[in-house]
């Protein structure tokens, strides 16, 4: 297959995009891209993208974004309050979604993504597909979590490139949150290297520790418990 450009996060779902594309793709080259939008959890995001790209033997790259964060006023950029997210019906949080919301965020990562991967074939006439770990989001989705959002940046990437024929892929659209980390665990993925939390929170003997209360903690929890695999997370409020 091409080579693979797979933007990463360092959360279940980028790393999960990362290790299905290594083990069941198998490209001659990755690259991971790691974007710093001046987001509350970089440090921790940082530090588990980078040891999931050495552990796939994948190239590191690490995009200076932090207007992104200035211009934000999500509480992935910004100390506020948190919001209360009800476990039980996770899926009719729609009051609680602004609140995460960073202003065209996906739609600039891509945008990156396919400027780096037009620059690979350019310079060096080296192809790459680029992979993002969007997943199915019920039936209140962000509105660049979408299929048809894909389908839309795939469309836009044919008249904004010179060649055009570059590819966006998110094999993970379809897939509920459990479903993926099943697919993690099959795959092998180092769970306690990954990382999910908004909020951020200190490392705790060398460990990654998640707040436990956000919107994204909240979904890995459940996701673990649906999956039934044993969670190995470290939450500072249980």
């Amino acid at each position: 297959m091409k080579n693979a450009l797979v933007l990463l996060s360092g959360g279940l779902d980028s790393a999960t995009t990362l290790y299905y594309v290594k083990n069941k793709l198998k490209p001659k080259k990755i690259i991971c891209l790691f974007i710093d939008y001046d987001q509350l959890a970089l440090k921790e995001e940082e530090l588990s993208a980078r040891n999931l790209s050495q552990k796939v033997k994948a190239e590191f790259k690490k995009i200076d974004l932090k207007w992104l964060g200035n211009i934000s006023q999500s509480l992935v950029n910004k100390k506020g309050k948190i919001p209360e997210t009800n476990p039980r019906n996770i899926a009719s949080e729609k009051k609680h979604l602004l609140n995460w919301w960073v202003p065209s965020r996906n739609t600039i990562f891509l945008a990156i993504a396919l400027a780096h991967a037009e620059s690979e074939f350019l310079s060096k006439k080296e192809k790459y597909e680029i992979y993002i770990g969007l997943k199915h989001e019920g039936k209140i989705p962000m509105k660049d979590t979408t299929k048809e959002f894909i389908q839309e940046f795939n469309k836009l990437a044919i008249h904004s490139t010179h060649h055009g024929k570059y590819k966006i892929i998110a094999p993970l659209i379809d897939l509920d949150k459990d479903e993926i980390v099943k697919i993690a665990y099959n795959l092998n993925l180092p769970f306690e290297s990954t990382y999910s939390c908004y909020i951020g929170s200190k490392l705790i003997k060398n460990r990654l520790v998640h707040c436990g209360i956000c919107s994204n903690c909240i979904q890995r929890k459940q996701a673990f418990y649906w999956a039934n695999i044993k969670d190995p997370t470290s939450y500072k409020n249980i």
